[in-house]
């Protein structure tokens, strides 16, 4: 079954993102787990750019417990990327990211994927609410799947 290639409209946050010389591999191409940095650099700046959590002062922390990545076209350095970002569910602990990445200006993604975070206390490692204030923010970014 082939899975439809979301689009740049389908996000709600964005954060530009340069290649570099190092993460093309031997074929030519950015590596895949260079993705999963993407996808990690644009949860983190998310969440600060936005002040839905400040990750070194909060008294909670988010676990990646889950993510993956489909990839329907490469990308090479010297390209730029735009990581594309929404939320697609706020649970109670836990927040599913999903994320597109997007070369130059192409308006179909290169890949797309998902990063799950399950919200824990730093203090005793234990699963925690997903904050009011923080759950506010989160659902400004919700994605509109109707």
């Amino acid at each position: 079954m082939t899975k439809r290639i979301g689009s740049r409209a389908e996000y709600r946050w964005f954060l530009t993102i340069p290649t570099r010389w190092m993460d093309n591999d031997a074929f030519g191409h950015v590596n895949n787990v260079i993705y999963y940095s993407w996808f990690d650099t644009t949860v983190a700046r998310f969440l600060m750019d936005t002040g839905a959590l400040q990750p070194l002062a909060s008294e909670i922390v988010g676990y990646v417990v889950e993510t993956q990545c489909r990839y329907f076209s490469p990308i090479a350095f010297p390209e730029t990327v735009t990581a594309g970002l929404r939320v697609a569910r706020i649970g109670n602990s836990s927040v599913r990211y999903d994320i597109g990445i997007f070369r130059d200006q192409d308006e179909r993604a290169a890949a797309e994927g998902h990063f799950i975070h399950a919200y824990v206390t730093k203090a005793t490692n234990r699963p925690t609410p997903v904050p009011e204030a923080m759950r506010a923010v989160l659902a400004r970014y919700l994605a509109d799947f109707a």
